[in-house]
């Protein structure tokens, strides 16, 4: 049994370092002096970052791009929070089945996802512009924020909110002086993880931007000009950077969310 372990994290690790290696060459690359992307590397500049603090065009990309995420992350984790404390607290009729089309997202092809929403924003007559964006992103980041909720929802102690009740406070008033409290770190699991999904995302994006486009769709613009692919390098270092941090935050707090009842009654 032990060799069996031992083989599986050797299977592991190579597989991390197969799957990790790409995004670890962005870093070497930005810092290389050269505009050419191959080795060996020529020499250290931070040239490539500079170059980024003059780019208006990238500017009015991330300024859209923070726009899309802060809107999508926090309307999907609030239609989250509804959905996951009507599936766990309560039974009504068709539950399973809408819980199935909200979670479908997760299994269904991205481009699927955008041709679809594109078609019928399109038959709606609807312009296409960073709300289409916005609502496309909730779409996509919802299973997520109802999936870090449920399991939120699920820590929390039923008998604190019947004390609460059996004191005297409504429900309106329970909900948020008691529960929103305890699942609180669930929330904010939930803000970042769509944050982060919204701000790397490019399918959807592609296909629902109109005239202002997002920070994904601005990077793929950069690949059609050769002697711009160290920037976009220095770039994309940046945003990894930026979602590994909002992904560690992210798992701080979901752990938290499953200690938070036992923090609360010590």
């Amino acid at each position: 049994m032990s060799r069996v372990s031992k083989y599986l994290k050797i299977f592991a690790y190579i597989y991390l370092i197969f799957l990790y290696a790409p995004a670890l060459l962005l870093p070497i690359f930005s810092f290389n002096s050269s505009q050419i992307i191959s080795f060996p590397l020529t020499g250290f500049t931070t040239y490539w970052f500079e170059r980024l603090l003059y780019q208006e065009t990238l500017h009015e990309a991330f300024k859209n791009s923070m726009i899309v995420a802060i809107s999508s992350s926090i309307l999907a984790t609030t239609l989250g929070v509804l959905a996951s404390r009507s599936s766990t607290r309560y039974n009504f009729t068709g539950k399973q089945i809408s819980l199935t089309f909200i979670l479908a997202p997760l299994v269904l092809p991205e481009i699927i996802v955008g041709v679809s929403l594109l078609t019928v924003l399109i038959q709606l007559g609807l312009s296409l512009n960073l709300w289409s964006v916005v609502l496309g992103h909730t779409l996509l980041i919802m299973p997520f924020s109802i999936l870090i909720m449920n399991s939120a929802f699920n820590n929390l102690d039923i008998s604190l909110e019947e004390a609460s009740l059996d004191l005297g406070e409504n429900q309106i008033g329970t909900f948020f002086r008691i529960i929103l409290p305890l699942v609180f770190p669930g929330i904010m699991a939930s803000l970042l993880i769509g944050f982060t999904l919204s701000l790397d995302e490019f399918i959807i994006a592609f296909f629902l931007t109109g005239t202002e486009t997002t920070l994904p769709v601005y990077i793929w613009s950069l690949f059609r000009f050769p002697k711009e692919l160290p920037t976009t390098m220095a770039l994309g270092t940046l945003l990894l950077l930026v979602s590994l941090i909002l992904l560690s935050l992210s798992e701080y707090f979901r752990r938290r969310s499953a200690f938070s009842k036992d923090s609360i009654l010590n």
